[in-house]
């Protein structure tokens, strides 16, 4: 279990690291660009280094490519529910208006066997806290899909497989339809996490999160629907 929930850093480039703590770095320039990741063990990057975490690859692409000052704000733990996900950022209290705010939240709801009922009610509370944290810009939040852990040779071991896609299938479809309903883009990288019976490569070494390589699928989408809806351009 992750016992930091919330990452903090101002840079243009992040080396390698496998430490999960609180890390703050500053450049003279006042950062131009304010990322906010909001979710659990697949946003915090569970089993992999530092910045391998999809929230860190995708500001060194946005700093690297774009030539922007990224201020990167993580609020996300292992383990964490929807209504774990709601206290956190009211424990953290985390900057308003920033310029882009990702949400993927939701595995642990179907992993610990909470009523589907209880997603239904946290998620949109937790988009409309995204929206507000942007600003109120619904152009400026991107939610994530649940990425699908039957695929992994942890899931794999569970006593039927089938009954997890299912489910997360549920969760996402649910997501897709309130975050399409209040104008949000939802990337779906579902299906990336589904090679990975195919691809051991897109597996962490624990065998049930994603590794370095997956999340940089997840990026290359991720930022695919950023400059789409031309976020870089403030």
């Amino acid at each position: 279990m992750k016992k930091i929930i919330l990452f903090l850093a101002v840079i243009t480039f992040v080396g390698c690291t496998t430490q999960k703590k609180v890390v703050q770095t500053t450049t003279p320039a006042t950062p131009t660009f304010k990322y906010l990741a909001l979710g659990d063990s697949y946003t915090i990057g569970e089993s992999v280094c530092e910045s391998c975490s999809f929230p860190i690859q995708l500001l060194e692409k946005i700093a690297n490519e774009e030539k922007e000052k990224v201020a990167l704000q993580i609020i996300a733990k292992t383990g964490w529910t929807t209504s774990d996900l709601i206290k956190g950022i009211k424990d953290s209290l985390p900057q308003g208006n920033q310029d882009l705010v990702t949400l993927l939240i939701g595995v642990n709801n179907q992993y610990q066997g909470k009523d589907f009922s209880l997603y239904q009610e946290d998620f949109p509370a937790l988009l409309t806290k995204a929206v507000q944290l942007a600003g109120g810009d619904t152009n400026r939040v991107i939610v994530i899909s649940i990425p699908d852990y039957a695929y992994t040779p942890y899931g794999q071991k569970k006593p039927d497989p089938k009954k997890i896609s299912t489910e997360i299938d549920q969760y996402n479809a649910f997501a897709k339809k309130i975050v399409e309903a209040n104008g949000v883009s939802f990337v779906n990288i579902t299906n990336i996490s589904r090679e990975g019976l195919n691809n051991p490569a897109l597996i962490a070494s624990d065998g049930l999160h994603p590794s370095k390589e997956c999340y940089s699928s997840f990026v290359s989408q991720i930022l695919f629907e950023v400059k789409k809806k031309n976020i870089l351009s403030k």
